[in-house]
């Protein structure tokens, strides 16, 4: 997956994409021959430039394959077929796991809080709601 820092290349080598998604080299080439939709452009003695269209490919195919541990053919017939579809599903897990992982990360900052702290913080919140309604 891109990092910030990357935002602003344009291309990115073979191994680079490879290391992103954690899988090799020889697996990028593979799906490369299976899926259609992954077409990186190539430059002299044959070196793969990946665009970010086609990283958002390899993210679905990853996806497909790695996530949901659909065959190559299963995962060639779902994006052949219905791939706005599949896109759509896609983004919504994304979503998902990133709320799951915002609800976690909250979670662990409030098993940092005693239970003495967080009546104190009840009472805080209790006398300045009571004192904002006073000033009005």
């Amino acid at each position: 997956m891109p990092d910030k820092d990357n935002d602003r290349k344009l291309y990115y080598s073979i191994g680079e994409v490879a290391q992103m998604f954690g899988v090799t080299e020889p697996t990028l080439r593979f799906w490369e021959t299976k899926f259609p939709q992954l077409s990186p452009r190539k430059a002299g003695r044959n070196i793969r430039q990946y665009r970010r269209e086609d990283l958002e490919v390899v993210r679905l195919i990853h996806h497909l394959v790695k996530e949901q541990g659909l065959t190559i053919a299963g995962a060639v017939q779902r994006l052949s077929r219905n791939r706005e579809e599949t896109l759509q599903t896609f983004e919504v897990v994304q979503r998902l796991k990133h709320v799951r992982q915002e609800l976690a990360d909250m979670c662990r900052a409030l098993d940092g809080f005693s239970y003495e702290e967080v009546e104190r913080l009840k009472e805080n919140i209790g006398q300045k709601k009571g004192h904002d309604t006073a000033a009005r």
